[in-house]
């Protein structure tokens, strides 16, 4: 029956709008979640930490513009989530796989098809798909006589022939591991073509597709489809996109674990204040490392040795925003801890998991507790709050985010590593050309100015928030839904 000019208006009326909320929220910049999204009061602590000590142990892209914009979801607090995954779609045509955003690590790998011990399912809430070279009409080998794999050994391997491909493997401090080969396919991501606007684009990337996983990396508690890495290497996404000239050597986050998600974008970012709050990396080291000079507490400089620092040269005190928690030389821990507890003598410690110290406290934490404070070369320093070095474990328990370090640098010393604990609610800003990085605190829910290189136009990045990586899925579902039941009220055979 013909529902009338009326009816007809009404749902093309309706029709129209569901698609301006689709088009909102259904753009295809890479979606990122943290990685135990929708998780709370599923998982442990020590599983927490377990993650960040594996973390320690652990490329030709097309642009045609010189900003990337990737999309941030979920929450740094250790208590509510963890660290941050994005959806990149890989191969013709694409499918999308779920990756850790990794800053500490040098290479994109993903589970391939042949992985006989693969996780074929996630807690952490994301459907994992294993990647087939076959079913995608723009994979191509990557062997093991060709550029990028003798750069990734210095040369070409004993034995090498043309057909043989170019393998991988990486071990993590725990001892789980992930092997494979390297392939070469196409991705999709999104440029930034204006302020508070992208398109969408795709190129090409070299990635590992990985074929054998051992320790956590095959455990369902922890799968997601691989690690986008975001180090220095000449193999890892940034490095491939400056090779190519496509893009400066430079990214910056901004994570925010008030209202979650935040902002990552790959560029030159324009902002006077941090800019003067740069200090240098440490000279070729594998991580992004600084040199740590001093600690505050509460306005009090830490007492500690003479020769606390003077590996910093050597080692020095790595940035890394793919870990959670903050870890520091038992040498530093101890007085650091009693300095801060010392504000509040009353408390009642309580050890959590045999691990983390934690106590009662039904006051702001801000009112009672101290700021730390961490002073680096080029009188650089971040300061560090009490609501992001203490995290909620229930209500009125509160328990620290410090922890001492078991991990030793190369002369035998213990490692500082400062994670999202430490680094939220700041924008960071990695500059690789000029081997330096800085921060300053931030409103990581607003947007950062980057420049366009190519032309000097310099263009707004908005902060996201994606809730879920299958909220798009839900809400087609749910538009699905609703025209079916408009039609049948308008009696329109569908």
């Amino acid at each position: 029956m013909d529902p009338g000019p009326t009816s007809r208006s009404v749902l093309f009326g309706f029709l129209l709008l569901v698609s301006l909320i689709l088009h909102v929220s259904g753009n295809l910049v890479f979606p990122v979640s943290h990685k135990f999204q929708g998780r709370r009061g599923q998982w442990s602590l020590s599983e927490l930490k377990a993650h960040d000590i594996r973390r320690h142990g652990r490329n030709l892209l097309s642009v045609s513009s010189s900003a990337v914009d990737l999309e941030l979801g979920g929450n740094g607090h250790p208590s509510e989530t963890g660290l941050y995954f994005a959806k990149l779609g890989i191969g013709s045509p694409s499918k999308d796989y779920y990756v850790q955003v990794d800053t500490g690590s040098d290479i994109l790998w993903v589970n391939c098809i042949e992985c006989a011990n693969c996780p074929k399912k996630s807690d952490i809430g994301v459907k994992l798909t294993l990647y087939d070279p076959k079913d995608s009409s723009t994979s191509q080998s990557i062997t093991c006589d060709q550029d990028f794999c003798t750069s990734q050994y210095d040369g070409q391997l004993p034995g090498c022939k043309p057909e043989l491909l170019c393998q991988y493997n990486v071990v993590y401090g725990d001892g789980s591991s992930t092997a494979g080969y390297f392939v070469k396919d196409v991705i999709e991501f999104d440029k930034v073509s204006g302020s508070h606007q992208t398109s969408v684009t795709n190129g090409s990337i070299v990635f590992g597709c990985g074929a054998k996983q051992s320790g956590q990396l095959g455990k369902s508690s922890e799968a997601l489809d691989g690690i986008l890495g975001f180090g220095q290497a000449n193999s890892s996404m940034i490095s491939q996109l400056a090779a190519a000239g496509k893009v400066k050597k430079q990214f910056a986050h901004c994570l925010d674990n008030v209202n979650g998600g935040g902002i990552f974008a790959i560029g030159e970012v324009v902002e006077t204040k941090l800019k003067l709050n740069m200090t240098p990396l440490v000279a070729k080291s594998a991580h992004y490392n600084v040199v740590m000079e001093a600690i505050e507490v509460g306005g009090d400089v830490v007492d500690l040795p003479s020769d606390t620092f003077d590996n910093g040269d050597k080692e020095g005190t790595i940035i890394d925003s793919g870990t959670t928690l903050a870890y520091l030389p038992q040498v530093v821990f101890e007085p650091v801890m009693k300095m801060i507890l010392s504000k509040q003598p009353l408390l009642k410690l309580h050890t959590v998991e045999d691990q983390f110290t934690c106590f009662q406290y039904s006051e702001n934490v801000d009112d009672g507790f101290p700021v730390v404070t961490f002073h680096f070369k080029n009188s650089v320093s971040l300061s560090v709050y009490p609501h992001e070095y203490l995290f909620q474990l229930k209500e009125y328990v509160w328990c620290s985010g410090w922890q001492s370090s078991g991990m030793k640098t190369k002369d035998g010393g213990s490692m500082t590593l400062l994670g999202d604990l430490v680094l939220s609610n700041k924008l960071v800003f990695y500059d690789l050309e000029n081997q330096s990085i800085g921060w300053i605190d931030y409103n990581c829910s607003s947007s950062i100015k980057v420049r366009d290189d190519s032309s000097g136009a310099i263009y707004y990045v908005d902060a996201h928030n994606i809730s879920s990586a299958s909220g798009i899925l839900i809400g087609r579902r749910l538009l699905t839904f609703l025209l079916f039941v408009i039609c049948m009220l308008l009696q329109i055979s569908i």
